[in-house]
């Protein structure tokens, strides 16, 4: 059973940066992809970014305006999510997520918006301004 775990949130200061990381457990990764959500209080899901684990790909939400960077390390089994230049709206719980068998190119990187796999339980980001 794929278990994701979350962690490294908190609070910060507009302006400021935080790093999540999220670990995949039960399978050893190979072609999925994984990506980074978030849902602030009263709204729905939002995509921030994704990553392909076979070749790095990576596509970030245009919400993100380049302050934000997914990356991984096979190793470990976990992608991180960079998130520079913090603002008040960026608060929300983030959530990691895999998708098994995205498909090809784009579209089979961005196919994790439709539907994924398997959830973390989320890791708060507040910012203060």
């Amino acid at each position: 059973q794929v278990q994701l775990e979350e962690s490294g949130g908190g609070l910060v200061q507009a302006g400021g940066s935080l790093r999540l990381s999220c670990t995949a457990s039960g399978r050893t990764l190979s072609s999925e992809t994984m990506g980074w959500f978030r849902q602030a209080p009263g709204k729905g899901r939002e995509f921030v970014a994704v990553i392909s684990w076979n070749n790095g790909n990576t596509y970030a939400a245009n919400s993100t305006e380049g302050r934000f960077t997914i990356s991984r390390d096979n190793a470990k089994n976990t992608v991180y999510l960079q998130m520079n230049s913090l603002k008040p709206e960026d608060t929300a719980v983030y959530h990691c997520a895999m998708k098994n068998f995205p498909g090809r190119g784009v579209l089979g990187l961005l196919s994790i918006t439709q539907g994924a796999d398997y959830w973390g339980q989320g890791t708060q980001v507040t910012v203060s301004s």
